[in-house]
């Protein structure tokens, strides 16, 4: 302001009334005030602009099996903290994150006296999304603030709200975030207020400044049969227990997806649920059915926003990964997949899962959720060009081969004449470092390689096929899975006939043989050894027909006709040591099965230097598992000839080499071993434990010589 200035009554200068110019530089919020002589202190006052304290959540939807989530929510409330209290609920679309935080919301917005904010930021509705400004501006004009008194400027904006917010004790919910950057300038300014963030990211840069990260997972099977009957009533999911659980299992237990289906459910109420489960059970069709009539997109449409916001070369590997037929894998099946370096590989996924479009469970190590799997997919079939798609498969199936051969081959480094057939060979192979870690990574990814070994089978993969069973051989053999194993070989079988390899056809019948032998069906398993018997002869191979001796032996000692089974494999012996090119190892296994075979038939005398020999010929060998088992066998026939202390020692170190090598099935016989030495020496209640050990194993890994020892703790320990 500058006013024109002339001398006054008294001589002095002051400003001309007629003269004066009033001119404002800069920007000027609020009221001006023009005045000439001022004099003693100076209050203006604005009218003011008279609001209630702003109530603005929304109805919330039902909320079930939330607790501990909720309780979350309640520890940052509670908690004395100098930082700004702020909780990010994160989680995939479709999962109730908005629900649970506006349930919390309505629980405790009596203790925000000054009001609750509510803003829909649209991170991931079609558009841009919405700017921090915008919002600021409906939360300063909700607080009191007239829109004429609020600066243009973002920055200034912000610093306005945080001056409205500093004295005031607000809930604020930030509904559907994109980023950290479009939340910080909501966040209130004091710890007497709380901020509730909801997002499809993690945000971390919020978690990195003290945000309280809650992670939603799905709901458990209970929680999610409740969701659906509190839409279609308790009668009706009362009358069909098992369909419904059969259709939450089918939703992945997302509340999205559930309640969806319990609304379609709801609005046809002559519909069994059955029915709308099956109408869920083929999976190309179950996006398209988890759609309401006035919203055709419901379930797919919302993870379909998630995935437009990857970045490029995220969507790409996203779009890959759903090539793949398992829920959880490793990075380097992903490196594989989209023919990337591991480090590249890794960074992409960790832009998946900030996305919550895969949950990294451990280091390396990745799931994703059944229906974002089935979007990923799609979203490969759509974009994805089909020798782009066969190319990543070959790669994918690469990976796995290589990976169980070399898991394998830790636990059985003794095996040889391994063919394996790659058409992409892994840049960077999976290496491990002893047997237990490949027993452990078989063990883990037995569902996904069962899965693989049934597609392979049905696109012609056959080669493929029967090489990943004859590579997997070690887990079976150390660590039961039954019927599993079955289901394995006899895939494997089928595959090596259609790939018409009568090496691979009859390695085949070895392993389904064997798998049968185990399961005690005894008949069926000396089928598949006499006809891998008869191609091994037609193939001219000395070896290989020793070896379908020794099984067919194996078949007699089961039968009990102990001079048969040591006829065989006294033959089987003479083959493996007539042989060009000597097997020690084979002729070691055999003198053990051939010294069992004595034992059981009364003539321990004469197994004793068979088993001696045959712990002399592996002693050099990298085969742990059979040293021990040769121990056993051993122990097994001093026992017989009243050695009990002698046989004890034996089981005894047995035992230790079988735990070490994590060989549940060794374990239990050598316990049981020791059970017998603890009976012979009438120790009654030592026995007891010890079979009730050697059972308790058995029945973990599902075998069913766990039935046998059963009745032994029944009867009078030491007996035979």
């Amino acid at each position: 302001m500058r006013v024109a200035e002339t001398n006054g009554p008294d001589g002095t200068t002051g400003p001309d009334p007629d003269d004066a110019l009033n001119r404002l530089s800069g920007t000027v919020h609020g009221p001006a005030v023009q005045a000439r002589d001022i004099h003693g202190g100076v209050h203006v006052h604005e009218p003011a602009f008279s609001v209630p304290a702003p109530r603005q959540l929304p109805a919330t939807a039902p909320l079930v099996n939330r607790e501990d989530d909720l309780a979350a929510l309640d520890d940052v409330r509670t908690r004395t903290t100098d930082a700004a209290r702020v909780a990010v609920v994160s989680g995939p679309a479709g999962i109730g994150k908005s629900a649970l935080a506006l349930h919390w919301a309505h629980r405790v917005r009596s203790e925000y006296p000054d009001g609750q904010l509510f803003a829909d930021l649209r991170g991931h509705a079609p558009g841009d999304p919405i700017s921090p400004a915008h919002i600021l501006g409906g939360f300063l004009r909700a607080l009191g603030f007239r829109p004429d008194h609020m600066p243009a400027d973002p920055g200034e904006l912000a610093a306005l709200y945080r001056s409205a917010t500093a004295d005031r004790r607000l809930l604020v919910i930030l509904d559907d975030a994109l980023s950290a950057a479009q939340i910080r300038p909501l966040l209130p300014a004091t710890t007497d207020s709380l901020a509730v963030v909801t997002s499809r990211w993690r945000l971390t840069g919020l978690l990195a400044r003290g945000a309280r990260a809650i992670q939603l997972d799905r709901l458990d099977e209970d929680a999610a049969v409740r969701l659906v009957t509190l839409a279609i009533g308790d009668d009706r999911a009362a009358a069909e227990p098992e369909a419904a659980r059969r259709l939450v299992r089918l939703c992945a237990r997302f509340p999205l997806a559930l309640s969806v289906a319990a609304a379609r459910l709801a609005v046809r109420p002559g519909w069994r649920v059955a029915e709308m489960a099956d109408a869920l059970a083929h999976e190309r069709r179950r996006l398209s059915a988890l759609a309401t009539e006035e919203d055709d997109m419901a379930v797919r449409g919302a993870i379909d926003l998630s995935y437009r916001a990857l970045p490029p070369d995220a969507a790409r590997v996203y779009r890959l990964l759903g090539l793949f037929p398992g829920t959880a894998f490793e990075d380097g099946l992903a490196a594989s997949l989209a023919d990337l370096p591991s480090a590249e590989a890794r960074r992409l996924l960790d832009v998946l899962a900030d996305a919550n479009l895969l949950r990294d469970t451990t280091a390396g190590r990745y799931r994703f959720h059944d229906l974002i799997r089935l979007h990923a997919g799609e979203m490969a079939e759509r974009d994805e060009p089909g020798a782009v798609r066969d190319e990543a498969d070959q790669r994918m199936l690469g990976w796995y081969l290589a990976t169980a051969t070399a898991a394998g081959q830790q636990a059985a480094r003794y095996r040889r004449d391994q063919r394996r057939d790659l058409v992409h060979a892994p840049d960077e192979p999976r290496t491990f470092a002893d047997a237990g870690e490949g027993l452990d990574w078989l063990e883990r990814e037995l569902p996904t390689l069962l899965v693989l070994l049934r597609r392979a089978l049905e696109d012609g993969r056959f080669t493929w096929g029967w090489q990943l069973v004859d590579a997997a051989w070690p887990l079976f053999l150390h660590r039961g899975h039954y019927a599993e194993r079955l289901e394995f070989d006899r895939t494997g079988l089928a595959a090596a006939r259609a790939a018409e390899d009568p090496e691979a056809e009859a390695k085949m019948h070895n392993r389904v043989g064997l798998a049968l032998r185990d399961l005690g069906r005894t008949d069926e398993a000396a089928e598949h050894f006499h006809a891998a018997l008869d191609i091994w002869r037609t193939l001219g191979n000395a070896y290989r027909v020793a070896g379908s001796m020794r099984r067919l032996a194996f078949i007699a000692a089961d039968r009990e006709r102990y001079d048969e089974a040591i006829r065989y494999f006294s033959e089987a012996l003479e083959a493996y040591r007539s042989l060009a090119e000597p097997r020690p190892r084979k002729e070691a296994l055999t003198l053990g099965d051939l010294g069992a075979a004595l034992t059981r038939a009364g003539r321990a005398e004469g197994a004793v230097g068979h088993l001696e020999e045959g712990r002399r010929l592996l002693a050099s060998a990298p085969d742990p598992y059979n040293q021990a088992r040769l121990l056993i066998r051993l122990a097994q026939a001093r026992l017989a000839l009243d050695a009990a202390a002698d046989a004890g020692a034996l089981f005894a170190e047995a035992l230790r080499t079988m735990r070490t090598i994590a060989s549940p099935p060794g374990e239990a016989e050598a316990l049981e071993g020791l059970g017998d030495v603890a009976g012979r020496l009438n120790r009654t209640d030592e026995a007891h434990r010890r079979y009730q050990e050697a059972a308790e194993i058995l029945e973990r890994i599902g075998s069913p010589k766990a039935a046998r020892l059963r009745n032994r703790l029944g009867e009078r320990p030491g007996g035979s």
